[in-house]
């Protein structure tokens, strides 16, 4: 029987950070699904479908080691629960970069046992070097026009720049 992990998220957009996390969950599990958030309610700058497709470009880059997990990306929009017990999630990832992540992730993983107590959630730490990215501070320093080839990979720098017309 195959071991399925769920990484779910925004991806908005993917980071290094995320990638990192990508890496090393699919090393724990024989298929890894990325669940990408349709979350609306967020605002994100890409769509969907935009987001799910540099994802998927990103994890072919990975390349299909022996040893790893195969990876699928897919969207979803509902309970993320709900949605992990459907695809048959024994576990579902979470990256963290700092004490005030953990301290949300905590509260969700209280909040998921409760639904569903046969799934575990586990904490990734990222990389120091990855430690202090998140989507949403790239997504600002892009938007002013900012530099962040070091937080993304050329293909989603690329993405950005597009997205917000500056030289980034």
């Amino acid at each position: 029987m195959k071991r399925i992990g769920l990484y779910p998220g925004t991806f908005d957009p993917v980071t290094l950070g995320h990638l990192d996390v990508i890496s090393r969950a699919r090393k724990l599990v024989d298929h890894l699904i990325i669940g990408v958030a349709a979350n609306e309610g967020k605002g994100p700058l890409f769509s969907t479908e935009e987001r799910v497709a540099l994802l998927q470009t990103e994890v072919d880059a990975l390349g299909n080691d022996p040893g790893v997990g195969t990876i699928r990306i897919e969207p979803f929009d509902r309970l993320l629960m709900a949605y992990a017990a459907d695809l048959g999630a024994e576990v579902i990832f979470r990256g963290l970069r700092a004490v005030s992540d953990f301290e949300y992730e905590f509260q969700m993983v209280s909040m998921n046992r409760a639904l569903n107590d046969q799934i575990e959630t586990v904490f990734l730490m990222a990389e120091p070097a990855h430690q202090a990215i998140a989507s949403r501070l790239v997504k600002e320093i892009a938007r002013l026009g900012g530099d962040v080839s070091s937080f993304v990979t050329p293909a989603v720098n690329t993405a950005l720049i597009s997205r917000y017309g500056t030289g980034v």
